[in-house]
């Protein structure tokens, strides 16, 4: 049976979440404490763990908070066509997988990309960079999400998994359109979905030098259908996150006067600028979630068996128990926004998605050492997600191009 939230749950949708939710966090916390009642899309109930010390006991008591998606009470409150379906709804990926069976295909994954060569990456990833600025190098102005960040991840991942050069260009574009969830959308992923089977199938019987055919060759044997749902969620996974860190990095270094050097020529460095995203305005702010095993309490909660506990990441960075001081903190890697615990991304893929970003955005400021915003900081806006938090547009002018 669902749970009844109290009256004073909180919409996580809406123009003041888009735009101001690091207010909406801190008016949470101060009314509930670390863990508050909130509304998903279609006033759908779940609760946020906003607590930095409450996220890491959730995430590292599996046992308690399981990860299978099937064992929510509110199935019953969702309709067929609910926009968050995608990525709460279970799909047979390691993302969902539990105990055994998930460090079985967590471990497969973790060594087959940390093999990955981070020089090839890198160049690859600059490779794309350069590209996509040669589009917009003539115009003295571009968007640096759609014309920029929202392209630089995903034809990198692509080649890192194998993905053949001549296909690349097609499984780009229908991820996009899965990602976009308008007309066509299903039919795109299913195209996705049909690549990727079979480059899978394709790499068996010729294995090369890329994550696939390491996965493949891997000791926890996992079949095929196995490798193509964990490489869809890896391709998922690296696209919009990364793309968002890129965009948020780039935007707080045109906006803030402590990186107004960088963009001159100084030496704050760009990966000073990624840390301080990960912590102030991390690209994945809200991650579902956690299913409650048993009733328990948590945070002075009454939490019932099958509730939907959504991670708070950006609220738990900004957590005053932990960061007293904004920025005060921002050097150190104690950040939870890669998540924490069994479930967390993995270390080389986070190591994968730096390396693209940083990539990307040093790329950018040699290739357009004078681009200035185009529009007032505050009249950014921030696409509408409960999820992630990336920007709509980052509108730029420059005039000279490299």
């Amino acid at each position: 049976m669902t749970t009844a939230q109290p009256a004073a749950a909180t919409p996580l949708y809406g123009p003041q979440f888009q735009q101001k939710s690091a207010d909406l966090y801190a008016q949470m916390r101060s009314t509930h404490g670390p863990v508050a009642p909130v509304l998903l899309d279609g006033d759908v109930p779940a609760w946020l763990v906003l607590g930095y010390r409450e996220v890491q006991y959730v995430v590292s008591h599996p046992e308690v908070f399981g990860r299978d998606s099937r064992r929510w009470n509110a199935w019953d409150r969702v309709p067929p066509d609910w926009p968050l379906l995608p990525l709460i709804g279970y799909q047979p990926t390691m993302m969902f997988a539990e105990g055994a069976e998930h460090r079985r295909r967590a471990e497969a994954l973790d060594d087959a990309l940390g093999a990955v060569d981070q020089f090839d990456l890198s160049a690859r990833a600059q490779q794309v960079a350069d590209e996509l600025i040669d589009a917009f190098a003539g115009s003295g102005e571009a968007d640096l999400i759609t014309q920029y960040a929202d392209g630089v991840p995903l034809p990198v991942v692509a080649r890192m998994i194998g993905v053949p050069e001549a296909e690349t260009a097609d499984l780009v574009r229908d991820v996009y359109r899965t990602h976009a969830a308008g007309a066509g959308a299903n039919d795109a992923y299913a195209r996705v979905r049909e690549r990727v089977r079979r480059m899978v199938g394709a790499k068996r019987r010729a294995p090369g030098p890329d994550v696939t055919s390491r996965l493949l060759a891997h000791p926890a044997a996992l079949a095929d259908d196995e490798i193509t749902e964990d490489l869809l969620h890896l391709m998922n996974a690296g696209q919009l996150p990364t793309a968002y860190w890129i965009g948020n990095t780039l935007r707080l270094m045109l906006t803030d006067d402590r990186f107004a050097m960088t963009l001159s020529g100084g030496r704050r460095s760009v990966g000073q600028a990624l840390t301080e995203v990960l912590w102030e305005d991390t690209p994945t702010q809200n991650f579902p979630g956690r299913f409650a095993v048993h009733d328990l309490r948590l945070g002075g909660r009454q939490i019932r068996t099958g509730d939907l506990l959504i991670l708070g990441l950006a609220a738990a960075n900004r957590d005053p128990l932990v960061r007293p001081v904004p920025h005060a903190s921002t050097g150190n890697q104690a950040y939870l926004s890669f998540s924490h615990g069994d479930h967390r991304c993995p270390y080389a893929a986070q190591e994968i998605a730096k390396v693209i970003a940083e990539a990307a955005i040093e790329v950018l400021l040699d290739r357009l050492p004078d681009v200035v915003l185009a529009v007032p900081a505050d009249a950014l806006e921030w696409r509408p997600s409960p999820l992630f938090r990336g920007l709509a547009a980052l509108p730029v002018r420059f005039t000279l191009a490299r």
